[in-house]
């Protein structure tokens, strides 16, 4: 592999995985998330079997990638199934 698209790659990841950081924070703060349930279940099971893919193909970039951003959509989900009042 190319050392510099290797580079390119981990930019990738940490673009996509930041860009689950601010809509988690303000899901946190408002204690629910208005994001559609449909939408965010969705995003959670492709990125869990890409993650699970990539984990069994040891692809370090995709794994970081596809587990991140598992998390950023779960904590959206459990937010929308169980809002605070």
């Amino acid at each position: 592999m190319n050392p510099s698209m290797e580079w390119v790659g981990y930019i990738g990841v940490t673009a996509f995985a930041l860009a689950w950081i601010p809509q988690c924070w303000d899901t946190a703060k408002a204690g629910r998330c208005p994001v559609n349930l449909g939408f965010l279940l969705l995003a959670s099971l492709g990125s869990f079997s890409l993650a699970v893919y990539a984990f069994w193909r040891q692809d370090v970039v995709f794994s970081a990638i596809n587990t991140l951003t598992t998390v950023g959509a779960l904590v959206n989900v459990f937010y929308r199934l169980f809002p605070r009042a």
